[in-house]
C-alpha cells in the first residue's frame, strides 16, 4: 500500500439485483462464504479501511462489522455513481482529502491481490486522475481508483442531471485502463445465475 496516500476500499452494494430475481445478491453463498464476505476478504489486505455503500438496504450488511454509507441526498437512485460519491465524501472525512478510494462491486468474489497496487502504479505512470480495471476484453468501470478530492466534480456532474453511467462521467477525464489477465476472470461480476455457476466452476478448479 502507498505510504503517501491512504486508500479506502469502497464496496458497492446498492444494486437491485434484477437479473438475479431481486434481493441482496451479495449475500448469495459461494463456497463457505457469501459474495460480500469474499469480496471484503480479498480487498482488505490492499486498503487501510473499508466502507460499504448501500441504497436503502443497510440492514442487509448490519452484521458485517463494516462502516456503511448511503447515497447522498439528491443522488439516490442514480446508480453506482451515487455510491461512489458517498464513498468519496466518507474517505475525505475519515482518511483525509488527499486519500484515494478503490471502488469494487460487492459481487466480485475473485478480486486480484494486486488490484490496488497495479491501479496505483498505472495511474502514477500515466499521470492520470483515475485508474480503471479491465479483464476478458471488458472494462469494469466500477472497479477503479479515485481521488477523494473528485467529490466536488461528481456533485456538479450529478447535479446537472448528466448521465448516471460511470463511463459517461469518465469520458472527459484523464483515465488509464489496466488489464488483469489470468487463468480465470479475476473481475468476474455476479449479475445473473449463469455468472454464479461460472464462479462456482472457477472456485472448484482454481480455489482462489
Amino acid at each position: 500500500m502507498s505510504a503517501e496516500r491512504a486508500t479506502v476500499g469502497l464496496i458497492l452494494a446498492g444494486g437491485r439485483s434484477r437479473r438475479m430475481g431481486g434481493g441482496d445478491k451479495f449475500l448469495l453463498p459461494l463456497g463457505n462464504e457469501n459474495l460480500l464476505q469474499r469480496t471484503r476478504r480479498r480487498l482488505a489486505p490492499q486498503v487501510e479501511r473499508i466502507v460499504v455503500s448501500v441504497n436503502g438496504n443497510a440492514a442487509s450488511v448490519a452484521g458485517a462489522g463494516l462502516d456503511v454509507v448511503e447515497d447522498p441526498p439528491g443522488v439516490a437512485g442514480r446508480g453506482p455513481l451515487g455510491g461512489i460519491l458517498a464513498g468519496l465524501f466518507w474517505a475525505a472525512r475519515e482518511a483525509g482529502p488527499a486519500s484515494d478510494v478503490l471502488s469494487v462491486p460487492a459481487d466480485t468474489p475473485f478480486l486480484p491481490p494486486d488490484l490496488a497496487s497495479r491501479l496505483r502504479s498505472a495511474r502514477r505512470a500515466a499521470g492520470a486522475e483515475i485508474a480503471v480495471a479491465a479483464s476478458s476484453g471488458r472494462v469494469h468501470f466500477a472497479v477503479a481508483l479515485w481521488p477523494a478530492g473528485l467529490a466536488a466534480d461528481l456533485v456538479d456532474w450529478l447535479g446537472g442531471q448528466q448521465s448516471s453511467a460511470i463511463h459517461a462521467f469518465l469520458a472527459g477525464r484523464p483515465v488509464v485502463t489496466v488489464d488483469f489477465a489470468g487463468p480465470y476472470d479475476s473481475l468476474l461480476n455476479i449479475n445473473a445465475p449463469r455468472d454464479l455457476e461460472r464462479a462456482r466452476a472457477v472456485l472448484e478448479r482454481f480455489a482462489p
